[in-house]
């Protein structure tokens, strides 16, 4: 039996229902001529959500990705280090001497899987400080991602690859050269090294790395080009917070920002999360209240599936691409 089928005939209720109701208004958008953007919160690329996410890049099923700093870089971390990773099941019972032996070790946890510091974060590290500073030197500046399609693109990494290529979704976005948005890059490990070679004095200026600013004006110029009525943009959110909301606001400030008319709204909206509605949070307001902001209409197809997006993304993804 294939996946949609098995889903289909079991998921009829509750959160199963929702996913279904998802994964086909997630078609449904892409088959009236819609464009989609997912966005990926948390620690969706250790979680290899890329074994699926790769695969809707190649179908064109995305045409922009929003992300942390941290989904960006640790996808690559996992495709040149992965057989260095370590997996933690009793991770809930881990005393702090435990936790202790770990960063002695160069482990760095994340719930239940340890990424190596030598082999993946100074590896890539190696690599692309020679990119900041080619870039640095011939007064050149480029985003986050930029830099990494370029270590991608070139090759200089391939000899190091520890998983199947196909299965990076960061190398498959390089190779389609699609948009993606990293807010707040300097929350992240690479962002942090960039930081300490700006001040060790190895990248002299601090804008060799484009900024989140500049990655707004390119994101409000690219859904400018490419929102049309007939061709609305959807909105396929795992997780909340900046890698969410950040993109999302294009729309309200182009609207009220800028004055702009006849400027589409999101076409589409889904939402992956364990977030509860209280305490004011950005990951647990229901889409309605998007309504209020500016950034979904009346009409705008809405969905919510309250559960792990590990588990959920892939299932919805699935369902997409007829699996």
């Amino acid at each position: 039996m294939k996946i949609t089928e098995f889903l289909k005939h079991n998921y009829r209720h509750f959160n199963a229902a929702a996913l279904i109701d998802a994964a086909e208004g997630y078609k449904s958008h892409l088959d009236n001529g819609g464009k989609m953007m997912v966005t990926l919160a948390g620690a969706m690329s250790t979680a290899e959500l890329g074994i699926s996410l790769a695969e809707m890049i190649r179908q064109d099923k995305i045409q922009i990705i929003t992300c942390t700093g941290a989904n960006l870089e640790e996808d690559v971390f996992n495709l040149v280090a992965h057989d260095y990773y370590e997996r933690i099941p009793n991770y809930r019972e881990l005393t702090p001497a435990q936790e202790q032996d770990l960063v002695e070790r160069h482990m760095n946890r994340v719930t239940d899987t340890c990424i190596p510091e030598m082999e993946a974060m100074r590896r890539i590290e190696n690599v692309i400080l020679e990119e900041w500073m080619k870039a640095d030197q011939a007064g050149e500046a480029f985003f986050p991602h930029e830099f990494f399609y370029k270590i991608l693109l070139s090759g200089k990494l391939e000899e190091s690859y520890q998983i199947d290529p196909k299965d990076s979704w960061l190398l498959e976005a390089a190779k389609k050269n699609i948009p993606i948005i990293v807010p707040g890059w300097e929350d992240s490990t690479l962002g942090n090294m960039y930081a300490s070679h700006v001040i060790s004095g190895d990248v002299k200026n601090v804008h060799t790395v484009r900024t989140g600013i500049e990655y707004m004006i390119y994101l409000a110029e690219w859904y400018t080009n490419t929102a049309t009525d007939e061709s609305t943009i959807g909105f396929f959110q795992i997780g909340g917070g900046i890698a969410g909301d950040f993109p999302i606001c294009v729309v309200p400030m182009l609207h009220q920002d800028l004055q702009r008319e006849n400027v589409p709204l999101w076409g589409y909206f889904c939402q992956i999360s364990d977030s509860t509605t209280s305490y004011g949070s950005y990951s647990g307001a229901v889409p309605n209240e998007k309504i209020t902001w500016g950034k979904l209409g009346i009409d705008t197809p809405k969905f919510i599936i309250e559960s792990d997006a590990t588990i959920v993304a892939p299932l919805v993804f699935a369902i997409v691409l007829d699996q």
